[in-house]
């Protein structure tokens, strides 16, 4: 890391509660992305400390423009466990440790390097309820006629398929998840071509790559739902939807529970059992669900 770099952080210059600072530079030319703009430099200052939240401040040290942040072990964390701000994790996994206060970056890197492994699943099932929702959007869309609209869903669609593969493949997706996917052999690139470069019509376009969702669709759920399947094992009682729909680690499927749920009833991969407690009217009884 060149001199210049300490001279900007240190650990005198970034306040008390910093444990920490990473700096990032662009390599090569181009457009350097959403996080760096047109500075040279990113600087990321690691503190802890749950009622911080991040800050950013532009600066210049000589002839050299940087961005500074200041964020939160606890933030990050969290954002890899939500799958966010994906940009700035990359840059902290990726850049240069400028100083670390009794290795406690070198800690947290190795932290979410092991969470990310931890929550592959959860990633795969968040991005296939996703890819699901947008695919039997894009059919009835479709069936309706409405092939402009099928077009926009099933574009949808593919890059959640697309991210799937990305994760199959031990890649975390970015913000340009097409590029990372077109360095690999892929079916869903090839779809995606398919859809966007065909000299077929927006019909035949739109139709040929449902059929090929469809195919995904049933020989991926079983993998896919794992995350879900295991939730659904963890205790003997079968679990309501209410209680799934409240449940910590599915906060970010919530919108889309339900439809999956019924999904894995139709393919016989979760059966599902009238509820043993009546309600006030004795002929309404709650479905629950547990995992084959």
């Amino acid at each position: 890391m060149e001199s210049t770099f300490f001279s900007i952080v240190n650990e005198q210059t970034v306040g008390q509660h910093a444990i920490g600072a990473i700096g990032y530079r662009h390599s090569g030319g181009g457009f350097h992305g959403s996080l760096l703009h047109d500075f040279e430099l990113l600087v990321i200052v690691i503190c802890s400390g749950e009622e911080l939240r991040m800050q950013i401040e532009h600066g210049i040290k000589g002839n050299l423009k940087y961005q500074m942040m200041y964020i939160s072990s606890e933030d990050l964390l969290g954002w890899v466990a939500d799958g966010e701000h994906q940009e700035i994790i990359n840059c902290f996994l990726q850049g240069e440790i400028i100083w670390d206060l009794q290795r406690r970056v070198v800690g947290l890197r190795s932290q979410i390097m092991e969470l990310e492994q931890t929550l592959q699943e959860q990633y795969m099932f968040r991005e296939f309820s996703r890819f699901l929702r947008r695919y039997l959007e894009a059919k009835r869309y479709s069936e309706d006629g409405h092939f402009m609209d099928a077009y926009r869903s099933v574009v949808d669609a593919l890059y959640h398929y697309a991210c799937i593969e990305l994760i199959e493949k031990g890649i975390q997706p970015g913000q340009r998840v097409w590029d990372q996917l077109s360095h690999h052999s892929s079916v869903v690139y090839k779809l995606y071509e398919e859809l966007t470069e065909s000299k077929e019509t927006l019909e035949q376009r739109v139709q040929l790559v449902l059929l090929a969702c469809e195919f995904s669709v049933m020989s991926k759920m079983a993998e896919c739902c794992r995350y879900l399947l295991k939730i659904l094992n963890s205790r003997h009682e079968p679990w309501t939807i209410q209680e799934l729909l409240k449940h910590p680690d599915l906060v970010l499927v919530r919108e889309e529970l339900p439809m999956v749920l019924r999904k894995l009833v139709y393919r016989s991969l979760v059966r599902e059992t009238p509820s043993g407690h009546q309600s006030s009217n004795a002929a309404l009884r709650q479905i629950r669900y547990w995992a084959n």
